[in-house]
């Protein structure tokens, strides 16, 4: 299959690259400089030149607080750039999978959202995804919407600066007081096994809204708290409220997503945070010398 890969570089952009590469499929890569989504002509160009039979997309705008301060550069990329990718898609006939967000919901549930859960976004981000969702989903008809929550992979997040595990331990290498906020329950996802279960379900072909992430839950309090059991590092951690740390940006509280999607289409679940947390942590270049 000839895929076109959006957003190459990035952490999860990386990881497909390389499924994509080891599973047989012939990936063209794309970084934000080569193709910008939010140019119309640009997008449509490079579906006419390249002809994929897929197209990936991890685009988005994910830094919260700026597009808090920036919604209308938000919404160019996370919706109106979806929109530019559904209607090049749709006139070339390629399938499209696109990456969303657990920040559609408003977090007040405390069972996993399904997919077929009414969304209620808090913040600028994710209003622009949500409406990134629903015009893909209008223009479209070969789609795959995928949304994913905690996301950590080797190649960093270069938009973010890292990663949350990496930012924990070198926290503790420096030796620093370290607060972590233990109102705020997620499930921790490492890409490399998001990559691998996004292109099974691609295979699939059985188009619609699917959510993807690790099985379990926990907060990042106890995310990091693991963190450094793995690791075997003593630093001095302690939970903390999320109102310890000022931001004018409304967060969801609970961000654990329901796989309902993937049980229905046939697909096995992805092994529990704590198995993906520990093989990223063995493949780390520290870890490896």
């Amino acid at each position: 299959m000839r895929i076109l890969l959006i957003g190459a570089r990035g952490q999860l952009g990386r990881d497909l690259a390389a499924a994509g590469r080891a599973a047989g499929h012939a990936m063209l890569p794309r970084t934000h400089a080569e193709l910008d989504v939010r140019d119309d002509a640009a997008v449509e160009a490079q579906l006419a030149a390249e002809r994929p039979d897929a197209v990936i997309s991890t685009a988005a705008f994910h830094q919260v607080e700026a597009c808090e301060r920036q919604p209308g550069e938000a919404f160019a990329t996370n919706a109106f750039g979806a929109l530019n990718l559904a209607r090049a898609c749709q006139r070339h006939g390629a399938m499209l999978m696109h990456f969303s967000t657990d920040y559609v919901f408003d977090g007040e549930q405390r069972t996993p959202y399904r997919e077929s859960d009414r969304p209620r976004p808090l913040n600028a981000y994710g209003m622009s995804k949500l409406a990134g969702e629903y015009l893909l989903a209008a223009n479209c008809q070969r789609h795959f919407i995928v949304r994913t929550t905690g996301l950590y992979g080797v190649a960093g997040s270069a938009g973010k600066g890292g990663n949350f595990v990496e930012t924990m331990l070198k926290k503790a290498a420096a030796g620093e007081a370290i607060r972590v906020v233990h109102d705020q329950v997620l499930t921790p996802t490492y890409t490399v096994d998001l990559a691998a279960k996004a292109l099974e379900l691609l295979a699939t072909e059985r188009f619609g809204l699917y959510h993807i992430t690790h099985e379990g839950q926990c907060s990042w309090f106890e995310f990091a708290a693991k963190i450094f059991a793995f690791a075997g590092l003593h630093p001095d951690l302690t939970p903390v409220d999320s109102a310890t740390f000022a931001s004018s940006v409304r967060r969801p509280a609970y961000s654990v997503l329901a796989k309902e999607g993937l049980r229905a289409a046939g697909l096995t679940a992805m092994p529990p945070w704590e198995d993906g947390l520990a093989r990223y942590l063995q493949s780390r270049p520290a870890a490896r010398g």
